[in-house]
């Protein structure tokens, strides 16, 4: 009995096994009829071209001469390259085309820089997300840009106030490039409202964007190969999203200018971003499978500046826009001994920025925002064109008075807090007291002790104005905005020295 029951639990596991590896050879049979066959998409990106539509010094090339990057004809050259290569291939922009560059000064088809936008359809732009500096002239100007663009604007969480589209913008599109279906969301920075002036942020809201991404995510989930997030927020903000939301798996990001040579990947999440103005092309290699990325490669692609390019539509184009621009810009305002460049801290730039709104309204102190100073100034003649690219901003001067009790809670806040600003007529000493704290021990204006007392006259621009509670420490009382453009008395003092000799004074200065 003992050994038959063996026997016959032997045979019995025996054949429990096979019909086990038979079962198991159906399922896998089944799986590789069933699973989708693996598909290949090449996605191209970029963001904050800032209106970059030639090519220009690259900056970071210490040695003479520098050798010229970027522009729409070199991109244009590096797309049509790829598209010949690639069997799928998808165009996004992440957002803030707009300023920094005398073309969004002309009209173009009814919009102030349209005829970037005109570039944009020529070397073929799939979509894109609007970024904070393309609300910069208005919100009629936006439409209008948008209206030009022969590829959709997508922006989910960007509202009016009745959840209306205030950029003739959708939550998302669904492209298809040779059989892959890839869904773009659209998603902007919530801080644009400190961005912009306020009369251009009037009537709209900005949706917080994890919550908003998910709730498209989870629509489309199932329906598309590929879900896509293009953002203007900033690749930090890019990993917080990537961190709070399920099921998306990719974002293309703008905003912070990061040169993301390769993409970062956070939550399962692929991140890019190509830097800006321009000087390079985001390119990622995506295999999906089973609507799941089972393999990724990316890249920066440099444009360099190649004269030997054969003409074509859009290089005839960029020309002729070029050649009215130089016509307006190319004048010789003044000579640059040493370069410019602008920091965070007191730069040789801002001083002279600075002193020139100080001068012009004949105010005692001036202010200006770091970040309103959009380029090193380089060596050489120095051109209206390159002013305009220095102050592209359509800033007004604002002058208005503070105590000077206010005046030292600016400065004691510019310790504290270290808001990106530059200032005229002050000079400050200080140092750190046992516990750390900053602590004031002179404090001057022109060469007077202050009076917490007395009053005292101050100059800003516009924006920094607009957002004095961020910059100054307080919101600023009794503003008189006069007709005097910031770009205008920058450019009337450097006529009138000729040879621009601004240094770092050490303005606020830290002793021991």
């Amino acid at each position: 009995m003992h050994h038959i029951a063996t026997t016959n639990g032997l045979t019995m596991t025996s054949t429990l096994k096979r019909t086990a590896f038979a079962m198991t050879a159906v399922f896998t049979l089944l799986h590789v009829l069933t699973a989708g066959e693996p598909k290949h998409i090449t996605i191209l990106h970029t963001n904050d071209a800032h209106a970059s539509f030639t090519p220009h010094e690259a900056f970071w090339i210490k040695t003479p001469p520098k050798p010229l990057v970027g522009g729409f004809v070199e991109l244009a050259w590096a797309v049509d390259s790829l598209r010949k290569v690639k069997p799928a291939v998808l165009l996004v922009d992440a957002g803030d085309m707009m300023t920094g560059n005398p073309i969004t000064e002309y009209q173009y088809r009814g919009a102030f820089g349209g005829a970037l936008f005109e570039m944009m359809n020529r070397v073929g732009y799939d979509i894109w997300c609007p970024g904070n500096h393309d609300f910069d002239i208005s919100q009629d100007n936006l439409r209008s840009l948008t209206a030009i663009a022969k590829f959709p604007t997508v922006s989910a969480n960007l509202v009016n106030e009745t959840g209306g589209v205030p950029a003739n913008n959708k939550p998302y599109m669904i492209l298809e490039s040779n059989g892959v279906k890839v869904a773009v969301i659209g998603l902007t920075t919530t801080s644009l409202n400190e961005l912009i002036i306020p009369s251009n942020f009037k009537g709209m809201k900005v949706l917080a964007t994890a919550q908003t991404a998910q709730k498209y995510i989870d629509e489309l989930k199932g329906t598309v190969d590929l879900l896509v997030a293009v953002t203007h927020q900033g690749v930090e903000d890019d990993s917080v999203l990537a961190a709070n939301v399920n099921g998306l798996d990719m974002i293309i990001g703008g905003h912070s200018h990061t040169r993301l040579r390769h993409p970062k990947r956070v939550n399962g999440i692929i991140i890019v971003q190509a830097g800006s103005n321009l000087e390079n092309l985001g390119v990622v290699d995506l295999t999906i499978q089973d609507n799941k990325i089972v393999k990724y490669d990316g890249n920066l692609l440099q444009l360099w500046y190649t004269s030997e390019r054969p003409a074509t539509a859009l290089s005839v184009f960029v020309d002729s826009i070029k050649t009215a621009i130089d016509a307006d810009y190319s004048e010789t305002i003044a000579t640059i001994p040493a370069d410019l460049r602008n920091t965070v801290t007191e730069s040789a730039l801002g001083n002279f920025i600075t002193d020139a709104q100080r001068e012009a309204s004949k105010s005692d102190v001036a202010f200006m925002n770091t970040h309103g100073i959009r380029k090193n100034v380089t060596a050489g003649t120095f051109t209206k064109k390159d002013l305009f690219e220095v102050l592209p901003f359509r800033n007004v001067l604002v002058t208005f008075t503070m105590t000077g009790a206010q005046l030292r809670s600016v400065i004691q806040n510019y310790l504290d807090e270290r808001p990106a600003i530059q200032t005229s007529g002050i000079r400050c000493t200080w140092k750190r007291n046992g516990s750390g704290k900053a602590e004031i021990l002179t404090l001057s204006v022109n060469g007077s002790p202050v009076v917490d007392a007395q009053t005292y006259t101050a100059a800003a621009n516009d924006y920094l104005v607009s957002e004095a509670k961020r910059y100054l420490g307080f919101p600023v009382a009794m503003q008189v905005y006069t007709t005097m453009s910031l770009y205008k008395v920058v450019e009337q003092k450097m006529r009138n020295e000729k040879t621009i000799l601004a240094s770092i004074e050490e303005r606020i200065t830290e002793t021991k």
